[in-house]
């Protein structure tokens, strides 16, 4: 049965993978794109490759006042939505502010999420049995409530390490939260696959990642295999790499750092 499903970050890597999957699958596509000139080259490409059409959702996950264009967006684009995958994510060597003034990882890779799901919300549970999924990583980073922007003290991997802590902190209070609604909500780790997202790292981080990456395809189908399969259908709050259930480090099911970063969130956000 076609699903109606929404990528962020689906013009290049993990997100671009994932989308091709779906559309290949026969699914009904929003891409996720920051401006409509990358969107449409994708279309345009995936036509090319599929034969099928997508539709193009533009929208600065940098940028609060776009996030909430972008939804707009996608709540007058389609009667409901099955599901969501928040893919895009960035990654910064010196310290940038995203237009609201946050740091610019934390505010793409956690806020945008974030902020973009509870947009959602209504939309998903329009369609009776949504999922949500967020791409994360088995990060080990604990978040510094007293430094969430990085203000004191900057560094750039710990901040890509805390961001996507932040992504699983989320993903596991928004799963509570949800029980019983029909919206489930998972984390996946795709594992490292070649992508730019590495690309404003410095040498020795680029070329490490390099060595040890995946194909952005075989990244994907663990995705899709969560997205579509039915044996997902009814799991909520989990971890999954390739399909399988892995465990998140310990400080990621800390009940107090998922409800303390939710109630930071959502004032940073104006919900």
């Amino acid at each position: 049965m076609e699903k109606i499903i929404l990528v962020t970050g689906a013009t290049s890597g993990i997100g671009k993978a994932t989308a091709l999957e779906l559309l290949h699958r026969g699914q009904r596509l929003l891409i996720g794109a920051r401006n409509e000139q990358s969107g449409n080259a994708v279309l345009d490409e995936f036509h090319t490759l599929t034969g099928r059409t997508a539709e193009v959702v533009t929208g600065d996950l940098s940028s609060l006042a776009s996030i909430h264009g972008m939804a707009d967006s996608v709540r007058k684009a389609v009667p409901h939505l099955d599901v969501l995958i928040n893919n895009a994510a960035v990654y910064k060597n010196t310290r940038q502010l995203t237009a609201e003034g946050f740091e610019m990882m934390f505010g793409t890779n956690h806020l945008a999420p974030f902020l973009l799901t509870h947009l959602l919300l209504d939309t998903l549970k329009a369609s009776g049995s949504a999922r949500v999924l967020n791409i994360a990583a088995p990060s080990t980073s604990k978040l510094n409530f007293d430094d969430l922007q990085g203000e004191k003290n900057f560094n750039a991997l710990s901040a890509f390490g805390a961001s996507k802590m932040a992504s699983l902190l989320f993903t596991f209070e928004l799963a509570r939260r949800l029980a019983g609604t029909g919206v489930t909500v998972n984390a996946i780790h795709p594992g490292l696959a070649r992508s730019n997202i590495m690309g404003d790292a410095n040498f020795v981080v680029k070329l490490m990642t390099h060595l040890f990456s995946g194909t952005p395809e075989k990244a994907a189908q663990g995705i899709v295999r969560v997205a579509l399969d039915e044996e997902y259908a009814t799991q909520t709050g989990k971890f999954f790499s390739q399909g399988k259930e892995i465990q998140p480090d310990k400080y990621a099911l800390d009940r107090d750092a998922q409800q303390k970063l939710w109630d930071v969130s959502m004032k940073l956000v104006g919900l």
